[in-house]
This record gives C-alpha cells, sequence and structure tokens, in this order.
C-alpha cells in the first residue's frame, strides 16, 4: 500500500494508520470526488504537489486566477521540492457566507538535508454553479490581478470584490 502523501505528518499527533493513495487523494485528482471541505482541498493539493500534478492545482484554484497561473513553475517547483509531510494547523470551515481557511505546514527536505516547512493560512471560496452545485476553489493570493475593490466579485457571487474575496487577499 502506497500511502496517501496528505497523511504524512512529521508532527507527533499524526494519524495512527496510513491512508492508502488510491483511497484517499486519488479520487479527487482523477476526477471522481470534489472535495467536501476546505481542508480536504487542501490535502489534495498538497497530494497533487507531491505526486506533481499540476493541471490539479490549476483546476482547484479560483476559475478567475486559472489563467494567470505559471503551470511550468508550479510544476517546477513541485517537481524540485522533496515533501516530508503535511500538518494541518487550524481548519476555519466558515468565514462569512462562502469562505475557509487552512493553516498548515508542508514540510520538505532542504539541499543541506535539514527539514523546514512552509507555513501559510490559505483562504478557499466556495463557488455556486449555474445548476447551483458547490465547488471549493483555492484563492490564489499571489496571482496579479486588475480588480478594483467596486467591481463585482471573482468568484461570482455578485457581490462587490471588497465585501467578498477582496478581504482575503490583496490587490
Amino acid at each position: 500500500m502506497t500511502p496517501c502523501p496528505c497523511q504524512v505528518s512529521p508532527a507527533p499527533n499524526s494519524l495512527s494508520q496510513a491512508i492508502a493513495y488510491s483511497d484517499c487523494c486519488q479520487p479527487y485528482h482523477n476526477g471522481l470526488k470534489k472535495a467536501e471541505t476546505a481542508e480536504r482541498l487542501m490535502r489534495t493539493r498538497y497530494s497533487a504537489f507531491v505526486k506533481v500534478l499540476p493541471e490539479y492545482i490549476v483546476t482547484t484554484t479560483l476559475p478567475a486566477q486559472q489563467s494567470l497561473l505559471d503551470v511550468a513553475a508550479i510544476e517546477d517547483w513541485a517537481k524540485q521540492t522533496p515533501w516530508a509531510g503535511l500538518e494541518i494547523i487550524q481548519h476555519t470551515p466558515k468565514l462569512g457566507k462562502r469562505h475557509a481557511q487552512v493553516e498548515f505546514k508542508a514540510f520538505y527536505t532542504t539541499a543541506d538535508a535539514q527539514q523546514a516547512a512552509h507555513h501559510e493560512r490559505s483562504t478557499f471560496v466556495k463557488v455556486k454553479d449555474e445548476a447551483v452545485n458547490e465547488t471549493w476553489f483555492f484563492l490564489d493570493p499571489t496571482v496579479a490581478m486588475s480588480v478594483t475593490q467596486k467591481q463585482p466579485c471573482i468568484c461570482g457571487s455578485g457581490e462587490k470584490f471588497k465585501r467578498c474575496c477582496g478581504m482575503y487577499i490583496e490587490n
């Protein structure tokens, strides 16, 4: 059994029994399931970096930001980083009407064989499509967008940007 990357944690309170990749993140990566929570999406995205699946990283980013992502850079970073585990520090499942945050540490091994961590608090937004299906997306704060605070939000909520996603990303 190959354990799922999102279940590997160097933290002392890690899971006692590993879950197989085929039973954990692989169904999401293969498009058979959608993330039910922001934490689940965070875990699948981490596993996608470990498995070098840049297409999944792109498709789980807010659609308005997808064309602005550098897929080659995502793939290079995923390939060049020796990932060592994931620790979810805190999941805040409800921020306002449609946002959530996940604070995590993604551990990796440095060139001098030391363990380091990428520590981040990521924001996610739940978007409804025309059929009223809800899907979680990562709201990428590093994507340069030309958005005014008073224009409709990039997530399609119908609210002004400043009252919706603008509260969680700098413009």
